[in-house]
């Protein structure tokens, strides 16, 4: 009777076991899907946008694309996911990015980042080491259209150069802030 019981209880733990796992791989691959998703839609928002980057793309050894969404008043902050491609391995990593910012400033906005690399190693060590960037300006304005801004350069990066573009909101003022990008452990 008692190894029944335990045998019973033990089926019972590893049945709740192997379902949390499987719901949990689910879970992550519906993240995946979903990060993935966006930042694919945000490529595409800056093709539109400007249709010379479809080809420099095309060129590069990888990129990174991120959609992040933020508040300020005074004391700002952004948050968002994207992913790093690397074009020779079809390989994609999830990132996540974080920012924060303090000055006279204002605002609400939908913005989208792409970082372009010139080779793989600077692409490995964004994907390795992540990215931080201090000491930053700046305003935008986006209507949510097909002519929403973009602005090449706005961020410097040794290995590569980047593109910002203010989807939606307003963001106004000067402010220094910093920027942070890093591996996502749980979806990778």
């Amino acid at each position: 009777m008692k190894r029944r019981k335990i045998l019973f209880v033990g089926a019972a733990m590893a049945t709740l076991l192997v379902s949390v796992s499987y719901a949990k791989d689910k879970d992550k691959a519906a993240h995946q899907a979903e990060v993935k998703s966006k930042a694919m839609h945000a490529l595409q928002d800056f093709y539109k946008a400007d249709p010379k980057i479809k080809d420099e793309i095309g060129k590069a050894p990888g990129y990174a694309v991120f959609t992040t969404y933020g508040l300020s008043f005074g004391l700002g902050g952004a948050g968002g996911k994207g992913v790093a491609h690397d074009s020779m391995s079809k390989k994609d990593t999830y990132m996540s990015i974080a920012q924060a910012s303090a000055g006279l400033q204002i605002g609400a906005s939908d913005t989208r980042y792409l970082f372009v690399f010139d080779n793989a190693k600077s692409l490995a060590d964004f994907i390795d080491q992540g990215w931080d960037a201090s000491a930053g300006a700046g305003a935008g304005a986006g209507t949510g259209k097909e002519d929403a801004n973009v602005k090449a350069g706005a961020i410097a990066f040794t290995g590569g150069h980047a593109y910002v573009l203010t989807k939606t909101g307003l963001q106004a003022g000067v402010a220094l802030g910093g920027s942070k990008v890093w591996k996502d452990k749980d979806l990778n």
